[in-house]
Formats: C-alpha cells, structure tokens, sequence
C-alpha cells in the first residue's frame, strides 16, 4: 500500500527533518510510529497524509508516485485515508453529529443511510449526550474522541492517528485502541503516532522508531 525510499524532508531553506527514511507497509497491517519529541513523527503522518510532498526520494501510495499526484488527485486520494490530527480540526459551526458525520456527506451518502451509524459510534465514544452541541463547548477529549469518530466512520482503507490517546484516560484509551484493532481485523491498515511505550506494550505490532530524523524498524 505505502514504499518510502530514500525520502528527505525540510521546510524551506532549513536542515533536514526527515533523512533517507525507507520502508513500506503492507496493505491490512497495523503498526505504531513512535520517538522522542521532535523526532519527526507530525512530518511524516503529514507525507502520508499527502499534506507534504517529500523533498527528495519516492513515495509510493496506493499505486500512485505521490509526486506526480495533480492538486485535483489529491481529494480523491484522501477520501481512502481516515486521519485523526492532533489539533482536532473539528468545525465549530457544526455539531459533534454532524462533524462525525462530514465525512460520508461529502461522498453523498444520504442520512437516513448513515444516521443510525454515526449515532451508535457516538455512543461507543463516550459522546452520545454530547452529539447536538458544537465543538466550543466540548474539553479536550472530547473534542479528541469526536476527531477520532470522524476518522474512522468511513472505515477507510487507511487510518492515520497522531497521538489518537493524549487526551484521554487510560481506561478510555484502551477502548479506543480496541476500536482501531478491530478496524484492523475488518481490513483497515493502521499507523498510530504515539510517545506511550506502556500503551505500545500492550500490542504485538511492528514499531517505527524515529531519532534525529532517522528511522529504524522492529518487528
């Protein structure tokens, strides 16, 4: 599904975040990319996000060299990939249901068809009370929580979490893991950005550790 080789990264005129980073990832697979703070793990969830372009090496998505992806192929592209960010970019005019459920508006998917879904998954969150008010009034797990239903409502055929457990409990976060998990079993390949070596230690996953921009990977 996913092949870096060789790819470099930097912003602007700046040193190297990025160094000669190569791997690939196999289409139903679940793994955890985790290192030190600044390591570079936001760079890369962003490349495999399309958000970036890398500055030098090949990226290979989907059957697709990401490098000659046209602005109008990116949409396309992204709807195969669920992402949960760290800022949430949850949008305040909406409500958490409505949030949660953008994602299946957007490719036209009618409400009567999704409604009962999007309610259930609210529910399994913690936020069936919370799905009629607007992102302003929620705290920071649940704003977390609904970022991480939207992401995974679709079932995509990729999902991409930065730090999915950072601001909930640790009871919480194993229910959330199990989410992802069982996202997995449905066919889901799964990346999961994370600092939490106990939460990593409860899994039987390959891990990618990024240092100084360099990467190495332990089955």
């Amino acid at each position: 599904m996913i092949r870096f080789e060789n790819v470099g990264l930097r912003y602007g005129m700046g040193p190297e975040v990025l160094r000669d980073i190569s791997f690939r990832i196999d289409a139903g697979s679940f793994q955890f990319l985790t290192g030190p703070s600044g390591a570079g793990k936001t760079s890369l969830m962003r490349l495999l996000f399309l958000a970036l372009k890398p500055t030098r090496g090949l990226i290979t998505m989907f059957g697709h060299d990401v490098s000659r992806l046209s602005r109008s192929d990116l949409p396309t592209v992204r709807r195969r990939i669920g992402v949960i960010f760290q800022d949430f970019r949850l949008l305040d005019h909406l409500t958490t249901y409505e949030n949660v459920a953008l994602p299946l508006r957007v490719i036209g998917k009618a409400e009567s068809d999704y409604r009962t879904d999007v309610v259930e998954l609210l529910h399994w969150v913690g936020l069936g009370d919370r799905m009629h008010v607007h992102p302003p009034v929620l705290s920071g797990g649940e704003k977390q929580r609904a970022s991480i239903a939207r992401a995974v409502i679709t079932q995509p055929e990729l999902l991409l979490a930065d730090e999915p457990t950072g601001n909930v409990d640790p009871t919480l976060a194993r229910r959330l893991l199990r989410l992802f998990m069982e996202l997995h079993r449905l066919g889901t390949t799964v990346v999961i950005a994370t600092h939490d070596i106990g939460l990593m230690d409860q899994y039987d996953a390959r891990r990618f550790v990024l240092n100084e921009g360099r990467m190495h990977i332990y089955d």
